[in-house]
């Protein structure tokens, strides 16, 4: 390896763990606006639209880059819909029960995702990967049965973060669809985020009414800094990554997301967590981490498309 390519590994692991910090501490902001979650989603992903669509029209000047076609609007359709929904539930969920809950729950998702990717890639993926979701399945426990008496975690807001599992992994399985189709990583972002406001918006008005157009100070604040170093700084160096780093790699670091939001959440909002919890946050991570590293093990007749666990995100990524 020359020192230009490991100077540039390098800048790809800063840039990895720059975007987890983002990320992870977008939880504790959204609850720290005391504002409605669905409604600071609503913003925050006007704010979105407005950057990457700068972003595109800097690079159509620039380069004479094409806008995005009418088939490129069509194959981001429904991944759209499913980010809209996903971002609305998540915002709203984090609100009503507690960032521990609600970032552990989520990490649930590879272990949806791999078998969903065989039901609809005709994947073959390296099942017995499964055993160490087993170990995460029990570190979640332990983080939901030892929550503190009369804190944040409500049934509902945990019933509410189910769901987000639910979306996103129709989200992952549509956009990895629209990305197989040659659709490159600006034009999906640039049609994403307005398509994704159909479900957004509904929502957030329905829940919200005329509370759509009142956010706090704080709020707007908060609609701010998602926007900026969620919305679009993060997602920018995980792009960056994935030119100078293994999927699985960029993956692995991930899995300390939650815990990490969990720390954001006792820094900012003050919200406890007993030594159960704790031990059993590193029982999610140790086994996400291993079910992550195994899958990436190919299998016989394993085709190269589809959904792996190397192009899985957490839930709050799209934040």
């Amino acid at each position: 390896m020359s020192s230009t390519e490991a100077r540039a590994k390098s800048i790809g692991f800063l840039a990895v763990g720059l975007a987890v910090v983002s990320f992870s501490i977008s939880s504790a902001a959204i609850k720290w606006s005391e504002s409605i979650g669905s409604v600071v989603a609503f913003w925050r992903m006007i704010g979105a639209v407005v950057g990457w669509w700068v972003i595109v029209l800097i690079a159509r000047k620039r380069t004479g880059r094409p806008l995005p076609s009418r088939e490129t609007w069509k194959l981001v359709l429904p991944p759209g819909l499913f980010f809209g929904l996903n971002i609305a539930i998540f915002f709203t969920a984090i609100t009503r029960t507690s960032i521990a809950h609600a970032e552990f729950i989520t990490t649930l998702t590879p272990l949806v995702l791999l078998p969903a990717g065989a039901a609809f890639f005709g994947e073959r993926p390296n099942w017995g990967a499964l055993k160490f979701g087993l170990i995460s399945v029990v570190g979640i426990a332990l983080v939901l049965a030892f929550g503190p008496t009369g804190g944040a975690a409500t049934p509902g807001g945990d019933l509410l973060m189910v769901l987000v599992i639910g979306t996103w992994t129709g989200y992952m399985l549509t956009s990895k669809r629209a990305r197989s189709r040659g659709v490159d990583v600006l034009d999906f972002m640039a049609c994403m985020m307005p398509l994704g406001l159909i479900t957004a918006g509904p929502i957030a008005a329905s829940i919200a009414g005329a509370g759509l157009f009142t956010l706090s100070a704080r709020g707007w604040f908060v609609v701010a800094l998602l926007t900026l170093v969620t919305g679009m700084l993060a997602h920018g160096c995980i792009i960056y990554a994935q030119r100078h780093l293994l999927n699985a790699t960029i993956s692995i670091i991930q899995t300390g997301q939650p815990a990490l939001s969990v720390f954001w959440g006792f820094v900012i909002l003050g919200e406890s967590v007993r030594s159960p919890q704790i031990v059993g946050m590193v029982l999610v991570v140790v086994g996400l981490s291993m079910f992550t590293w195994v899958s990436q093990r190919p299998t016989a007749a394993t085709p190269t498309s589809g959904v792996t666990p190397a192009d899985i995100a957490q839930p709050g990524s799209t934040r």
